[in-house]
């Protein structure tokens, strides 16, 4: 087993060598060797996601002596829980959208029952660009940030997938609504798909699910059930929410999509590959704005 003394340089090397031979493990359908690269991955992907955040001092605004080693029943976990940016990935593939660290959370607790703090994401996208600098596309994929329509800048907060075409990664001015009701309609069908499969849903996950799609049926006309006598509001319909969705998404869909495009088609001719994925870095005040080489 690889410590965290092994530096980050050195853990992402590892990585890339990994990466390599689990592919041609698997061109040669050596499925001995795929388990047992994968089996070293998932230590190696740990170590350096350790290793991250102990150069960053801490885990998640808790001290990394407290984050690294704590003691009694904090030191189990789940035997199947992902590192933080598979569970990012996962969420994110649900949703289909740029997503802030709050819904990430909220999302991951209802549908793949790990808890993940949104704090913990607070360094994930400075620590995949770090990873993209140091070893380009060594990774099958990396979280990038969202990026603005007009200054193809980083959005604040906002996570997406590098595989995504340009124009989902893209944040204009109808983008944020878009995004929400998008999430909202993929979130409610998540729900009926897993009840019509009859996955096991804990009460906990439950509940976070319909917390989730009250939510986002408070800001949809027409998601919210009649409330029901002597209460807030009646029981939540996944299907009433998604249709709500629906609905108001064909007002705004074609004017957002226009504006991103556009935004995309320039992204493609201005910035570099790097570029595409985390955006420009804008100049000091005072100096002009410049792409980045």
């Amino acid at each position: 087993m690889h410590g965290i003394e092994e530096t980050l340089d050195e853990l992402e090397r590892r990585l890339t060598q990994l990466r390599r031979a689990l592919r041609t493990a698997m061109l040669q359908r050596d499925a001995a060797k795929i388990a047992e690269i994968r089996s070293e991955l998932k230590i190696v992907e740990s170590a350096w996601e350790e290793a991250a955040a102990a150069e960053d001092g801490e885990v998640g605004g808790v001290p990394l002596a407290i984050a690294v080693r704590p003691s009694g029943a904090e030191k189990t976990a789940p035997a199947g829980l992902l590192p933080v940016r598979e569970q990012v990935h996962q969420v994110l593939t649900l949703l289909g959208v740029p997503a802030a660290p709050k819904l990430i959370s909220a999302v991951q607790a209802a549908f793949f029952a790990d808890e993940l703090q949104p704090s913990r994401l607070a360094s994930l996208r400075r620590d995949e660009e770090r990873s993209y600098r140091t070893a380009p596309n060594a990774r099958p994929y990396y979280l990038c940030p969202a990026l603005t329509a007009d200054l193809l800048a980083p959005a604040r907060a906002l996570l997406t997938i590098s595989t995504w075409p340009m124009e989902q990664r893209i944040i204009g001015g109808h983008s944020p609504r878009v995004d929400f009701l998008t999430a909202a309609r993929k979130v409610a069908e998540a729900v009926v798909t897993r009840r019509q499969l009859g996955h096991a849903w804990s009460p906990e996950a439950m509940f976070q699910a319909e917390q989730l799609l009250r939510n986002f049926a408070a800001n949809i006309p027409g998601a919210l059930p009649p409330p029901s006598l002597g209460r807030g509001g009646g029981v939540i319909d996944p299907d009433q929410v998604a249709a709500a969705a629906a609905t108001e998404l064909v007002l705004h869909a074609d004017v957002d999509a226009q504006e991103r495009a556009i935004a995309a088609e320039r992204a493609r001719r201005q910035l570099s590959e790097a570029g595409r994925l985390f955006g420009t870095r804008l100049s000091i005040v005072g100096r002009p704005a410049t792409m980045e080489r």
